[in-house]
């Protein structure tokens, strides 16, 4: 397969409350930064054959060298994020359609990724790959442990109790089809229209392409807040002492 891969890693961290300046992709996990994790992980997956990360213009450096170092030979480029995720994933989109136009070849599947989930696993990705050129989209997610309820129309009280079992909390990396995540992104450029993440945007844009579930453990966690630290830490070793 032939595989792009986005990582969206300009977030600030607001939630980690870190001081200005600091990122939680370079917050370090078993001695080594988060991004470096994820990056492996995509580096080893078979189906990638490109890398793409969007990031603070004060990060280019640090990860382009942090790569060079570590033999990651995927990565395509490090380049400045947007305003919002979604415009990060654009910029990075840009520039894979440059790619596109230079090498006459469109990758089967385009990849978006959170830089800040460190724990997906190679096998995952491929899998995730081959689903999403199958059915033109794939998300992973898993199943939530807690009861989820509405708020209600006074937002001090809670409204309707969701059914636990039809809810899954949507993880990353999304995938799709390479002109579906393209037009899907072109469209909400011309409308100015943001989502939370991408496969909202082709579910808005293209209603008649159901999104295939990967159903995933939940190791793969998003680091968010200081909490989340220790928590990564226990998942590190336990998969280290699997591997």
């Amino acid at each position: 397969m032939n595989s792009i891969a986005i990582i969206a890693a300009s977030g600030i961290g607001k939630r980690m409350q870190l001081k200005d300046g600091q990122s939680k992709q370079l917050l370090e996990i078993g001695g080594l930064p988060v991004i470096h994790h994820t990056l492996k992980a995509f580096e080893t997956a078979t189906s990638i054959t490109a890398i793409y990360i969007a990031t603070k213009q004060e990060n280019i450096a640090t990860l382009n060298e942090m790569a060079a170092t570590s033999g990651f030979s995927k990565l395509k480029a490090v380049i400045e994020g947007g305003k919002e995720r979604q415009d990060s994933v654009n910029n990075c989109i840009k520039m894979i359609e440059q790619e596109i136009r230079i090498s006459g070849t469109l990758p089967d599947t385009i990849l978006v990724h959170d830089g800040a989930r460190p724990f997906i696993r190679p096998e995952e990705i491929d899998e995730i790959s081959l689903l999403s050129l199958q059915y033109g989209a794939c998300v992973p997610a898993n199943r939530p442990k807690d009861t989820i309820k509405y708020i209600g129309e006074n937002s001090e009280f809670f409204g309707e109790t969701l059914e636990r079992s039809r809810l899954l909390q949507v993880q990353t990396p999304q995938g799709f089809q390479s002109k579906l995540l393209i037009q899907a992104h072109e469209q909400a450029e011309l409308e100015g229209w943001y989502a939370t993440d991408d496969a909202a945007l082709v579910e808005r844009f293209f209603p008649e392409n159901p999104i295939k579930i990967f159903e995933t453990g939940y190791h793969n966690i998003k680091i968010t807040t200081p909490e989340d630290i220790p928590v990564a830490e226990a998942i590190y070793h336990q998969l280290a002492a699997r591997a």
